[in-house]
């Protein structure tokens, strides 16, 4: 059966087009494979191992920064949905100064009781 890519879950182009994806990140462009054969030049290998560790971090920064706005939008959600439970199920809570009152008057009621 065909489906429309865009529309199947799992696929990179539904990921892309949700923003799931960082495929429009800047630092991808340096891993893409360069056919050209370069004569051995050691200054040339070291700014090269350079900017690869550079690269690197500006990567896992943006990955991670990435996540994180991803992510709070999700906590904003589960906070709604937490909210939203304990104002359905209100009556299974009591607040503490209300066990304290009733505490009191079992205590009132009590005392009235045994002075009768």
């Amino acid at each position: 059966m065909k489906r429309n890519p865009r529309k199947t879950r799992w696929t990179k182009a539904f990921r892309r087009a949700n923003g799931k994806e960082m495929a429009q990140d800047s630092t991808f462009d340096f891993e893409r494979k360069r056919n050209r054969a370069v004569k051995y030049d050691r200054e040339l290998y070291m700014t090269t191992l350079k900017a690869i560790k550079k690269v690197q971090d500006v990567k896992e920064k943006r990955e991670s920064q990435f996540y994180k706005n991803r992510m709070s939008a999700v906590k904003a959600k589960r906070k709604e949905e937490k909210l939203k439970d304990l104002k359905q199920n209100i009556d299974l809570i009591r607040p503490a100064p209300v066990k304290a009152k009733e505490e009191v008057k079992v205590q009132q009621a009590d005392k009235m009781q045994e002075g009768n």
